[in-house]
């Protein structure tokens, strides 16, 4: 008998965070639909939206504090909370699933130390295995001359790094930070962001990071998801998400750029700043939609002539990194359908010019996108 050789596809490994199906609804509001998410070991995501829209909710859904509607939140192929998906009701307490969290208010403890904080959470080990486990902790997280020192003798980057200590030393399988680092000045964020992150990549550590500030994704996180009103909207890489939004609300919370009015048809776009070929795009979009402008997409000429007639003027002056920062507004009679009139166009120059000024704009007919408000 000859035995035949096959090849087999490499196992996919079990993700370390399954969510399936979450909805919670707190006093008849939808807080969370029907949302799914799944991240593998090491990934660490970057949560953002709108105040009100469910990040929070999101994560003491998974750390045990919230509990689902309907849904279920599996870690590391363990089952930690269902209902209402094949099978009753059922949630492992908050204490039992292994998972750390990082709030915006540190929530130390003022009357302890900080190596008693970070302490708290390990009354299972012995005393050995307690100061060891501490002592790598404040020396990975610099903070060994403060050992005991008290909560309010720390600046908030310190009281920062013992929080994050306190949530890493029961050796979590999940780590969640809930807007940890809002109350630190811009320059120690940024160091402390780096530093942090590259802290949970040598720990392999899951991470998911809830956050305003895109910025602050692209610095800490590998993902980036974006939710309004229980819902993931989009998740992807940080560059991919800035670069391909898939609707208009992804791009518009972003700030990605201006919204430019504009008639699609099945040839072309027509808007202010000209017209655009989209014969062979595939697009099969018509009516009324707008169009995504970057700053880096516009061409300003401020001398206006019969070469470059003038079709905005400047509504609003300011000075910035990148030179003047321009808000600009179509003219009025420009345009003789109503809905592609603009307003707050922005746009960055080096050419100084004048409170209501008129100019001529252009955009590079290159990599635009156009959406539908109800897309």
């Amino acid at each position: 008998m000859t035995a035949l050789l096959t090849t087999q596809s490499p196992i996919k490994p079990i993700a370390l965070l399954t969510i399936e199906q979450l909805s919670i609804t707190l006093q008849e509001k939808v807080v969370l639909s029907t949302l799914d998410l799944s991240l593998d070991e090491g990934d660490i995501l970057g949560l953002v939206g709108a105040s009100g829209c469910g990040k929070t909710t999101l994560l003491n859904a998974i750390a045990g504090f919230s509990k689902p509607t309907k849904g279920k939140v599996i870690i590391d192929g363990h089952l930690l909370s269902s209902n209402g998906l094949s099978g009753g009701e059922y949630s492992v307490p908050a204490e039992q699933r292994q998972v750390g969290m990082i709030f915006q208010d540190y929530a130390l403890f003022p009357h302890l130390t900080v190596k008693e904080n970070i302490a708290f959470g390990l009354g299972k080990l012995g005393r050995a295995e307690q100061l060891e486990q501490i002592g790598h902790l404040l020396t990975l997280l610099k903070l060994n001359e403060y050992r005991d020192s008290y909560i309010h003798q720390l600046s908030g980057g310190q009281q920062q790094r013992v929080a994050i200590a306190r949530a890493l030393a029961p050796k979590p399988k999940l780590l969640l930070l809930d807007e940890p680092f809002s109350n630190i000045d811009a320059r120690l964020r940024n160091e402390l962001m780096v530093e942090i992150r590259q802290l949970l990549k040598q720990f392999k550590m899951t991470a998911i990071f809830v956050t305003h500030n895109k910025d602050e994704v692209f610095t800490f996180a590998d993902k980036m998801a974006v939710m309004a009103q229980g819902k993931l909207l989009q998740l992807d890489a940080p560059n991919i998400v800035c670069q391909q939004p898939n609707s208009y609300q992804v791009a518009d919370f972003l700030q990605l750029g201006s919204w430019l009015p504009c008639q699609v048809n099945s040839a072309n776009v027509h808007s202010l700043l000209g017209d655009f070929d989209i014969a062979n795009s595939g697009d099969k979009q018509t009516g009324l939609a707008y169009l995504l402008v970057k700053p880096s997409k516009l061409q300003l000429n401020s001398l206006v002539d019969k070469q470059n007639i003038a079709n905005a003027q400047v509504e609003y002056i300011s000075v910035t990194e990148q030179g003047y920062h321009y808000y600009l507004s179509s003219l009025d009679g420009l345009a003789k359908d109503k809905s592609l009139a603009f307003s707050k166009l922005s746009l960055y120059s080096d050419i100084a010019l004048s409170f209501k000024q008129k100019v001529a704009v252009s955009i590079k007919p290159h990599d635009f996108l156009f959406f539908n408000k109800n897309n």
